[in-house]
């Protein structure tokens, strides 16, 4: 896919929501955008192209997995990472630029949606099913950045047109106004795509009626738990994904049989995911010194100090650079992984073991050796190049097993900010040195969430029988190769909300959604308070429970009403 045009629309200032900018930049606007520009067949490829980009801004961003991912019920904060968010401290105010990291790029590419939508009917040399089917991409694109911004702040500025001026006036509009034009946009551009990503040679990362239809499914679900809400909510969820479902055969979808093998390096393209965030080599946008946020980090966010609490370890490129950004909580290794017989996604989905790569640094046993050692052993290696240097089974183990285990043997009561299991689902090991950022492409939305979707909406519409039979396909699947399938399955007595979430847990930990299913199930304060020990200390209601509009938002109105802040902030 090509990439143009990227470095000029993240600089456009298009209007005061879009800002955080200052009133210098708001007098003196630098922008290349213009209905007549957009209504040439190169600019408005240029700027689908641009709108597609802007994705890069959130999915693979420390941005978002800053905000959606850790200080939630599945991570606490790591030796390295931002304190303010995670830990909802008296630091974590509307300055963050974690939350302008978002807020700003959402509406930039919006308004680069809004242009393209606006100025299609005027553009020549474009056959009109082209056309259609790229305006259809730019409104799903749209509904995409809309979505996110309603989940973390509730009622935004809707903007619904394109605007090639600067304004310092902007007002919040109703979610329930928001909502309803996110499922205009996604119901309009599921008439006009490509039916599948596999449709007739579709480009990894394109939008796509199948991605579409998941979206729209999970768009009527999270309505269904705000102020928002329609009675026909559930409902809508539940018939939106179980079509998809219906449909997967037909458009070459469907679970692969290892769940291991869905995120696998290399594999992003498979049956079982709906849509990508493509990423690039090129340095400009995704490069060491690149300066715009675009970079997919998720590949260092998780990686534990394994170069300097593991004795024959050195970092290298396999293992990755340790950033150590997040840590499992005790609740996700020991509840909701509880089961590492059958089930097979904890290993799937967490790197546990590290293998000595660094023949100078292997230990000694000690003399005397501990119990349990052979005597023998005394002042002799320990292990070998190449052998096992440290293990983090997920379960507990005594101190003795520890003292007399070769390697570093860490249950997780001795996980700590700087050494826990490290998210295998963004690796790269392909990059040329450590230090580098993943040209992997995201995994946005997979086929097994869509079951998960389907399954909530129908357990809230009391449909317990389908909600179950949806989530034993999603299980029994993770059981392989190794675990029982039917051992996996559960009844309508097992099923409630915290089921749901945790299952959820176990299928899509680490993947950027966390924060907003709590938040759609009414779960973020008793999760994290729960679960949460960075966190539960400093989380109030409702302060908390959404997130702070940016203070350069507010600070960029200077005309009319003030622009309002949410509750508490």
């Amino acid at each position: 896919m090509k990439k143009l045009l990227f470095h000029i629309l993240c600089c456009v200032m298009v209007l005061a929501v879009l800002s955080g900018c200052t009133k210098k930049l708001v007098e003196d606007p630098q922008s290349t955008l213009t209905p007549a520009f957009f209504a040439t067949a190169q600019g408005f490829q240029s700027g689908l192209d641009a709108a597609y980009g802007g994705m890069r801004n959130l999915w693979g961003t420390e941005n978002l997995f800053t905000m959606a991912c850790i200080g939630t019920d599945e991570f606490i904060t790591g030796n390295d990472g931002n304190n303010d968010i995670n830990k909802y401290n008296s630091n974590y105010n509307p300055g963050n630029g974690k939350l302008s990291g978002i807020w700003n790029p959402c509406y930039t590419f919006i308004n680069t949606c809004n242009g393209l939508i606006d100025n299609a009917e005027a553009i020549s040399g474009v056959d009109a099913g082209t056309k259609k089917s790229m305006v259809a991409e730019a409104k799903f694109l749209r509904a995409n950045y809309y979505f996110t911004l309603v989940q973390f702040w509730g009622d935004v500025t809707l903007n619904q047109h394109f605007q090639a001026e600067p304004t310092t006036a902007a007002k919040r509009d109703p979610m329930a106004d928001v909502y309803k034009f996110i499922i205009q946009d996604l119901t309009d551009a599921i008439a006009a795509l490509p039916a599948g990503p596999f449709s007739n040679g579709l480009l990894p990362g394109k939008a796509n009626a199948a991605a579409a239809r998941h979206l729209l499914a999970k768009v009527y679900l999270t309505r269904a738990g705000t102020a928002a809400k329609q009675a026909s909510d559930y409902q809508s969820a539940f018939d939106m994904a179980s079509s998809l479902l219906s449909a997967k055969a037909s458009l070459g979808l469907g679970l692969l049989p290892d769940f291991g093998n869905v995120y696998a390096e290399g594999n992003e393209n498979n049956a079982e995911v709906l849509w990508t965030v493509q990423h690039t080599s090129n340095i400009a946008y995704n490069g060491p010194n690149n300066s715009s946020g675009t970079d997919n980090v998720l590949n260092h966010m998780w990686v534990p100090k394994y170069e300097t609490f593991v004795p024959g370890m050195q970092r290298d490129v396999i293992n990755g650079r340790p950033y150590i950004r997040a840590v499992p909580t005790r609740w996700l290794t020991d509840t909701v992984f509880k089961d590492k017989t059958n089930d097979t996604r904890y290993n799937k989905t967490f790197q546990t073991v590290w293998y000595c790569n660094y023949a100078a640094g292997i230990p000694k046993w000690p003399s005397p050796v501990p119990a349990g050692v052979d005597p023998s052993l005394a002042g002799k290696p320990k292990f070998a190049l190449g052998d096992t240097a440290c293990y983090m089974p997920g379960v507990d183990a005594t101190d003795a097993k520890i003292a007399s285990t070769r390697y570093l043997l860490m249950p997780p009561r001795k996980y700590n900010i700087q050494m826990g299991p490290a998210m295998k689902k963004y690796f790269d090991t392909k990059r040329a040195d450590q230090n580098a950022p993943s040209i992997r492409p995201v995994i946005v939305w997979t086929l097994s969430e869509t079951y998960l979707i389907a399954a909530e909406a129908a357990y809230n519409l009391g449909k317990l029988p389908e909600a179950v039979a949806l989530i034993n396909t999603v299980r029994e699947r993770a059981a392989y190769p190794s675990g029982s399938a039917a051992a996996m399955d559960i009844t309508t007595a097992d099923l409630s909300l915290d089921f749901i979430l945790d299952e959820r847990s176990r299928e899509l930990c680490g993947q950027m959604v966390r924060y907003f299913d709590l938040a759609r199930t009414g779960q973020l304060a008793n999760r994290i308070i729960k679960h949460n020990t960075d966190a539960q200390l400093n989380f109030t209601v409702p302060k908390h429970l959404l997130r702070p509009i940016p203070q350069g938002q507010i600070d960029a109105v200077t005309t009319g009403t003030p622009y309002p802040q949410n509750p508490g902030w």
